[in-house]
């Protein structure tokens, strides 16, 4: 009888492979590149003021300044638009959003210059730059609230941030309207 020798280093590497490509798979998480999470939000509606006996009507929702996405990373398009709620409050609108799934997606906003290319996917995170939560879904109209006490007008463009690979997929320059 014929004796089937041990091979412990084929062992190991085939134990360091799976390992490797395990971590790899929850690392970049490839799938989510064919995952689509489609939102449909509608902007938020003006309230009336609720004080006994009062009869004004609410004011509109204001757009104060407007981008159009370009891509980065990631092809990536739609519309960045910074609102003025009738209440005073503030809120990122995305609209039609088109852009790549991916892990730990961010909608931040920043006071970085939007660079085509290459050059402009590192720069968001150099200067200021306020996260305003996870992205809800990679297509679709999205609204993103302003925590109290933010001045807009300190921000000038909005990226949609990967934290985990510290890269944009995209990006718009804030265009203010007067």
């Amino acid at each position: 009888m014929r004796k089937i020798p041990s091979r412990p280093w084929a062992i190991t590497a085939l134990v360091v492979a799976l390992a490797a490509a395990g971590l790899g798979m929850y690392w970049f998480q490839p799938w989510k590149l064919w995952q689509d999470e489609t939102l449909h939000e509608a902007l938020p509606e003006a309230t009336a003021p609720t004080t006994p006996g009062s009869t004004s009507t609410p004011t509109p929702p204001r757009t104060l300044a407007t981008g159009d996405l370009i891509s980065h990373e990631h092809t990536t398009s739609g519309t960045a638009k910074l609102v003025r709620l009738g209440d005073g409050s503030h809120v990122v609108r995305l609209e039609g959003l088109d852009t790549s799934s991916g892990p730990d997606l961010r909608v931040w906003l920043t006071d970085a210059p939007v660079k085509k290319g290459r050059a402009g996917w590192f720069v968001f995170d150099d200067g200021k730059h306020l996260s305003l939560g996870k992205l809800k879904g990679n297509k679709g109209d999205q609204n993103y609230p302003l925590p109290t006490g933010t001045d807009p007008a300190d921000y000038t463009s909005v990226t949609i941030w990967c934290d985990r690979f510290d890269v944009s997929f995209g990006a718009a320059e804030l265009t203010r309207r007067t």
